[in-house]
């Protein structure tokens, strides 16, 4: 079974987390916008665009939890709070994206709604990313493990007993 170090050491780089974070959110991304498109035929665009971006954010913070960031396991609550504010960010972009489709073109066509709503979705993706990676999922040592960081000083010349001649104490006393 697989210790907190060993996950921790296993943790992916920079880039493969990139990767991967394009292929689980990017993967549930495409899922979402095309489920945006189906259910914005039955209820208004602002609701369905908001029930999907919950679901989405569930799903896609866990799968980020257990292969993306390489934690290993579940997704905590406070990880699915900290996603689902990044998660509203971008749907403040998308909706904001196509707030100003409908008020360039007349009647834009479904690819158009599809194609602006995938360009808005992936502007917000690289942004939850960053935050996904530096504070969602940042790997954190603990303090105890890591020795705190020491000022560069010269070194300390050592000193050695030697053997000297009876100290004069009434001397020091007028000399102090």
């Amino acid at each position: 079974m697989p210790t907190a170090r060993s996950r921790r050491q296993a943790a992916p780089g920079t880039a493969t987390a990139f990767t991967r974070f394009v292929l689980c959110g990017g993967g549930v991304g495409v899922a979402a916008g095309f489920a945006v498109t189906a259910l914005g035929a039955w209820i208004p665009w602002v609701l369905a665009n908001a029930l999907v971006t919950v679901v989405s954010t569930v799903l896609s913070t866990e799968l980020h939890a257990r292969f993306t960031f390489g934690t290993g396991g579940r997704a905590t609550r406070r990880q699915h709070a900290q996603s689902a504010g990044s998660a509203a960010a971008a749907y403040v972009v998308t909706c904001l994206a196509m707030f100003v489709l409908e008020h360039l073109a007349a009647a834009p066509d479904a690819m158009l709604r599809q194609t602006v709503y995938l360009a808005a979705s992936a502007l917000a993706g690289v942004g939850r990313f960053a935050v996904l990676r530096l504070l969602v999922f940042a790997r954190h040592r603990s303090r105890a493990a890591t020795p705190a960081p020491t000022p560069l000083r010269r070194p300390l010349r050592a000193v050695t007993a030697t053997a000297s001649a009876p100290v004069d104490r009434a001397a020091l006393r007028r000399a102090a």
